[in-house]
């Protein structure tokens, strides 16, 4: 059965508004009184503008903090993940080894496994090295992805092996080809690895929670939970905080929205 344009269009418009109603929910809830934020059956245009809401959220909890410890934890992780997926990519992609494929399968099978389980393992090892409550916590745990190596992998397998192979003919070492020919060529591949890994980061709750135990080193997602902890009546005041956690994700993914189409479609399309 053929569909028409027209009900694909509309099947495309009831999905981007399912989608982008529970932002706007989110969004007009934190300019509304208390009340009306708890009201049923919900508003979605506030009777009254409450701009302040955000100024209250600001002085309720130390954000400017969160954010800061936020911002370090996350650009460290997506460093991290696209240094350690760079290495382990090449070496899966271009250099020959015993027990190449066999171990590259068992890498992949890893996926599912279930992140939860290493959080035991995780906390042992930080504690041992008296890491506890800094940043080495909160980044080195998170520092290496398989699923960004793999689709590394995919996008170096795009590159052709006779470069590689002229290349090393001519002298050419393979930190110099992996640094000055892989990396040009796998440019947005790298730039998606890297947002994936900073947005991972950022939206991460669990690690930093057990990571960290003072007020000084929460992220935004832990210090967003104790907001709503000490002032759960105010849900105007959650919402505008749970705001401002999410812009800095949204003005990433709009500022990077070509190189993560052109990326997806060179890791996915390939190999």
């Amino acid at each position: 059965m053929r569909i028409s344009r027209t009900a694909v269009h509309i099947l495309l418009l009831c999905g981007a508004v399912a989608t982008t109603l529970p932002f706007f929910w989110m969004l007009s809830s934190s300019l509304k009184s208390n009340v009306e934020a708890i009201r049923f059956p919900p508003t979605l245009v506030p009777q009254e503008w409450l701009w302040q809401n955000y100024v209250r959220a600001l002085a309720a909890a130390p954000f400017p903090r969160y954010f800061l410890n936020s911002l370090i934890q996350s650009t460290g992780v997506a460093a991290c993940v696209t240094l350690t997926s760079a290495l382990a990519a090449y070496a899966f992609a271009f250099l020959e080894f015993p027990g190449r494929r066999l171990i590259f399968g068992a890498f992949v099978a890893t996926l599912l496994v279930p992140p939860e389980i290493t959080l035991i393992p995780n906390f042992v090892v930080i504690t041992a090295l008296h890491w506890y409550n800094t940043f080495l916590a909160l980044i080195i745990p998170l520092g290496a992805s398989v699923l960004s190596i793999f689709l590394l992998r995919q996008a170096f397998l795009a590159i052709p092996r006779d470069l590689h192979d002229a290349a090393r003919a001519d002298g050419c070492s393979s930190g110099y080809f992996l640094w000055r020919i892989v990396v040009p060529l796998s440019g947005p591949s790298l730039a998606v690895v890297g947002l994936l890994a900073f947005l991972r980061a950022w939206n991460d709750l669990l690690w930093p929670l057990v990571a960290t135990s003072t007020e000084n080193m929460r992220t935004v997602q832990v210090g967003l939970l104790a907001f709503s902890q000490n002032v759960s009546t105010e849900y105007n005041l959650l919402m505008a905080a749970t705001v401002m956690t999410v812009l800095p994700t949204v003005a990433a993914f709009l500022l990077a929205q070509r190189q993560i189409i052109e990326g997806i479609g060179t890791t996915g399309l390939r190999g």
